[in-house]
């Protein structure tokens, strides 16, 4: 439960980092895929933050 926990919330904060970066430098010509939309800059910050998180985590064997 406990790696369940650390991995959603490195998807909360990525996307919020997602969010907060398309609201203060975005693309004001609209023609950026990812950052011409809030919710495509969203999921994308979600995306990257949970496989950065996925990325430190101990693996037992």
């Amino acid at each position: 439960m406990k790696k369940w926990m650390i991995w959603g919330l490195g998807i909360v904060v990525g996307a919020t980092a997602g969010y907060l970066y398309w609201y203060y430098v975005g693309c004001l010509s609209g023609s950026c895929a990812i950052t011409s939309s809030p919710v495509n800059s969203s999921l994308y910050g979600g995306l990257m933050g949970g496989l950065l998180v996925n990325a430190f985590k101990s693996s037992k064997t």
